[in-house]
């Protein structure tokens, strides 16, 4: 480059410094931050089991009695100290012990209990209107807001108000058939951020599983009398992949907890077809990510979010209707998750709706942005592709 440009582009950078003799106390240095029940302790030592030990010191060195802690995750690396030799430094993330037992173990019988408390209307009404009720982003596990009990219940309330409004908007329209969308990260899982939200997820994969199952059978049991038909549709969403290496999905884009639950309700159903004929249960396709379900005249697709970048679901809409085997085209409406928060918009006759989470808040977007959460879901009523109403049902 020119020196003209040089000069334009040169920073004030520090002179170099010179290295320094070995000195033992400088060369092994030792960090602890504590933040209430959590503690982080970084040292460097010649190697990883000198690390232990001192990590261990440090706690004890700040009167903290080491056998109220317990290791819950660790990162090890490789630095070159002063005399050239390789050493090892080795952050431990600690965590007293009966705070761990506390979140490792949530009520889960207590929960699950929680479930059975609705008891349904029995009355199977016909009419050529649909109420939609959509809803996604639960978490379980996940120990961010109100945590799992929050969640959960926060989630069953809001289907009972939803039953309910159902018998008021009956007022209005002539509601037949009722259209539960579960739009994926019903589970926390394990593969978000390469596994670095595993400290922070109480449940372990078999009980979110449990849960979001059990919910959507709650939601079958409150549902199913009311209508002459039931639909009950699930996409996948990325806390729901079943398997990720590297933090990549290496299996099928249809291989997810949050599909699979709902396959397992409808085996229960499919046992009781003379109580659940009248109930049709949706999934993506092999290798897919999206369902297209008909309502009352009106094609409603569904998909998580992860697809596209916020605010350009119109152009991924109109890109996926643009592929002659996608049934996107005939879309009227686009139900969607993941951005955590409540956003409708229209497009001429096409309507996009964006559910807020479940969850009360994510923590980490909570430190990042400043916002907490607003949750809840949303219910719609239509007909011959119109939405005439929406509204956010909350606790």
């Amino acid at each position: 480059m020119s020196e003209l440009v040089d000069a334009l582009l040169a920073k004030p950078t520090a002179p170099a410094v010179a290295g320094r003799k070995t000195d033992p106390e400088r060369d092994f240095t030792r960090q602890i931050e504590i933040k209430g029940d959590e503690a982080d302790v970084t040292v460097r030592g010649e190697t990883f089991e000198d690390n232990e030990s001192a990590a261990t010191a440090v706690l004890q060195g700040q009167g903290l009695d080491p056998a109220e802690w317990t290791v819950t995750g660790l990162r090890s690396s490789e630095w070159t100290m002063a005399n050239g030799e390789t050493g090892v430094s080795t952050r431990f993330t600690f965590a007293r012990r009966a705070s761990v037992a506390e979140v490792a173990h949530p009520p889960i019988d207590e929960l699950l209990a929680a479930i059975e408390a609705h008891e349904p209307v029995q009355r199977r009404w016909s009419g050529d209107a649909t109420m939609i009720v959509a809803l996604g982003d639960m978490q379980f596990g996940k120990i961010d807001g109100d945590g799992v009990e929050g969640t959960l219940a926060r989630t069953i309330d809001c289907l009972n108000k939803a039953a309910d409004l159902l018998e008021a908007y009956r007022l209005r329209f002539d509601i037949g058939h009722v259209h539960i969308a579960w739009l994926g990260d019903h589970v926390e899982g394990f593969v978000g951020m390469g596994g670095a939200n595993t400290w922070r997820t109480q449940l372990t994969l078999n009980e979110q599983i449990r849960l979001t199952r059990r919910v959507m059978l709650h939601a079958l049991l409150t549902f199913a009398p009311r209508v002459a038909r039931l639909t009950m549709a699930a996409v996948p969403g990325n806390h729901g992949e079943a398997i990720r290496i590297n933090g990549k999905g290496v299996t099928r884009y249809d291989d997810s907890h949050d599909t699979e639950s709902l396959i397992a309700v409808k085996d229960a159903a499919d046992l009781n077809p003379e109580r659940f004929g009248h109930v049709e249960f949706y999934v993506p396709d092999t290798d897919e990510l999206t369902v297209v379900v008909e309502c009352s005249g009106t094609v409603v697709a569904h998909a998580h979010g992860h697809q596209f970048r916020p605010g350009k679901h119109f152009e991924w809409w109109k890109g996926q209707a643009f592929g002659r085997s996608s049934a996107m085209h005939q879309a009227d409406v686009l139900l969607a998750g993941h951005l955590h928060h409540e956003f409708i918009e229209a497009d001429g006759p096409r309507t996009f709706i964006q559910v807020p989470s479940m969850e009360s808040e994510s923590t980490w977007f909570r430190h990042g942005k400043g916002s907490e959460g607003a949750p809840g879901l949303i219910v719609a009523v239509t007909k011959d592709g119109r939405i005439p109403v929406k509204e956010v049902v909350s606790p």
